[in-house]
């Protein structure tokens, strides 16, 4: 079949074919040996052109196993021959407890390819391809392969998906019948009539001033000043004891003073003190609260009657009654502990935020502070508000526990369905989620829990954005360069890589390509996916439906995978629209 090799270069070789073989059987892509008596080489053919064949240098075999990269070249006196059946399951790998079934092998064999589920699952991980090339039936056959595993049960797995359209229930709802102990949770933004679908609800006394704003979508640093303060107030309002009711009255006091000090027509300080009221009121400060004068008693809304000098009647016992309540050893204290409350709680907060701190009466912060209410009030008042409604109060951690083990069940698969609320909302809930997480683990002995976060329509959400100006950081980039050592792994899944973070697709290790045709994504990922090859690139633009070419630390060389379609399906495929025209 082949005569001798020709030539050698630095990663390819030329190799002279025998006569008989120029006209006869299909060489392309096969695996070959160029075998001397100090070392192995792996090569594959890439192209005939008369008589020749070129030969790709892929890596060498010794002692049993198989490494990527040529250091030592073949010399021009080796001998070729085909792979032995042990040297290609070094290379596809084998079944063996915990490597995962990832498909059949064109090129070599057709024998199926195994991966170890510890290199792809610990690392970062990106699948690409375009619309209607296969990849939600690959990662929803990935999964079901990984929970079908004979005698590996991945009992304490979590798998968050975050899914855009909805496709995931269909493939994963009958999770229990693989195994009792697993259990598959379904959290969606709608369609609750799918059995055992929860609304999403994420505690609004959960997130801190970062979240709200990404929540709120507002773009100023003055915004999460005002954001930082209302939160300590909705915190301080919502402590039920002596020291919270003492500290809550201190503000108040404090707000008044500063109002009735202010510069401002007494019928406007009145306006916005009554406001303050109205907002959080306690026993002592509230419009029908009684005032002890010197031998008579005024409720405290008559105190701001207006006399014939412009000035407060009362002005002289108003003062004297609000400023017993001021109390300096309050200035610096500030509540820590989070306790229940609601977004209504949290737009009074606000509200009297921006009356007790002047923001209102701030020319340069007036906008944003506007802002701020407009969007919080739309928020509260909106459909989405039940997103963020809880019942019973818990902390952090408690939510994120409660998320994987509920009511005796672990949850190895948690579907977030996102569908039908928009980009900027779905993609606040997934950078909040993501952010509770890595903090979590974070906590805990390092990566001693680990979490996967698929991410579907990534380009929606992992992109590079104002983030990192107006917070500090991205979360995802935080993540892709943090997350591992924490056990938060990525799994980037998407159509359009070109609008990913340059940082996140530069720290993922795994990648699973299937057919795209874009050519800016496929620049893209030339340029910012290390290690990958012309050779790569062109084989990925022919790729059939369901094929994908994975390469990365979990594959020894990169391979063309022909994955099964998954069993049940997702709900990703087209439209029949022959049958929908014509049922009657």
């Amino acid at each position: 079949m082949f005569e001798r090799i020709l030539y050698v270069g630095e990663q390819d070789a030329i190799i002279e074919l025998k006569k008989e073989l120029i006209s006869g059987e299909d060489i392309m892509n096969m695996p070959l040996v160029l075998e001397d008596d100090q070392k192995s080489i792996l090569a594959e053919v890439k192209s005939i052109d008369q008589g020749q064949a070129k030969v790709k240098l892929l890596g060498e075999i010794t002692e049993g196993r198989f490494v990527s990269g040529v250091l030592r070249k073949p010399s021009l006196s080796s001998q070729i021959r085909s792979l032995s059946i042990e040297e290609l399951y070094l290379i596809v790998g084998e079944e063996k407890y915990g490597h995962l079934k990832m498909g059949t092998s064109p090129f070599y064999s057709n024998k199926e390819v195994y991966a170890s589920s510890n290199e792809l699952f610990s690392n970062h991980i990106a699948i690409f391809g375009n619309s209607g090339s296969g990849k939600s039936c690959g990662v929803a056959r990935f999964l079901q392969n990984l929970f079908q595993t004979p005698n590996f049960i991945p009992y304490k797995a979590n798998f968050l998906i975050f899914d855009a359209s909805g496709e995931y229930y269909s493939a994963f709802s009958n999770l229990n019948q693989i195994n009792p102990n697993y259990h598959y949770r379904f959290i969606t933004t709608n369609n609750l009539e799918k059995p055992g679908s929860e609304l999403l609800q994420i505690p609004i006394w959960l997130l801190d001033a970062y979240d709200l704003t990404l929540l709120l979508n507002v773009h100023s640093h003055t915004a999460i000043s005002i954001l930082e303060k209302t939160l300590k107030l909705a915190r301080i309002f919502a402590e039920d004891s002596d020291l919270g009711r003492g500290y809550k009255n201190h503000l108040i006091a404090s707000a008044i003073m500063n109002i009735l000090y202010s510069n401002q027509p007494s019928a406007s300080k009145r306006d916005e003190i009554f406001s303050i009221f109205n907002t959080c009121s306690t026993e002592e400060f509230s419009r029908d609260t009684i005032v002890q004068g010197v031998g008579y008693t005024r409720k405290l809304q008559d105190c701001f009657l207006i006399d014939s000098n412009g000035q407060f009647a009362e002005r002289v016992l108003l003062t004297e009654y609000v400023s017993k309540f001021i109390n300096i050893k309050y200035e610096a204290k500030d509540v820590d502990k989070i306790h229940y409350y609601t977004l209504e709680d949290l737009e009074k907060a606000l509200h009297f935020a921006l009356i007790s701190e002047g923001w209102l009466r701030n020319e340069n912060v007036y906008a944003d502070s506007i802002t701020l209410k407009v969007k919080l009030h739309e928020l509260v008042i909106g459909d989405t508000a039940k997103f963020f409604h809880a019942h019973k109060f818990v902390t952090k951690d408690q939510f994120l526990s409660n998320l994987v083990v509920s009511q005796n069940q672990k949850f190895q698969i948690i579907n977030f369905n996102l569908e039908d609320i928009d980009d900027k909302l779905a993609s606040a809930i997934v950078k909040i989620l993501s952010k509770m997480i890595l903090e979590f683990s974070k906590k805990l002995e390092r990566g001693s829990f680990p979490f996967n976060l698929l991410i579907e329509e990534a380009h929606r959400y992992v992109r590079k954005d104002n983030d990192e100006e107006l917070l500090g950081y991205n979360i995802f980039d935080r993540i892709a360069k943090e997350g591992r050592k924490y056990g938060v792994m990525l799994g980037l899944i998407s159509q359009r890589p070109v609008d990913i973070s340059e940082t996140v697709i530069s720290q993922c290790s795994n990648f699973i390509i299937f057919k795209m045709s874009h050519p800016r994504d496929i620049d893209y990922i030339t340029k910012m996916i290390p290690n990958i090859t012309e050779d790569i690139i062109e084989k990925q633009k022919s790729l059939q439906v369901g094929t994908c070419l994975a390469f990365g630390s979990a594959f020894k060389v990169p391979l063309l995978i022909r994955v099964e379609l998954p069993n049940p399906l997702p709900s990703s495929g087209n439209s029949n629209v022959i049958e929908k025209w014509t049922k009657n």
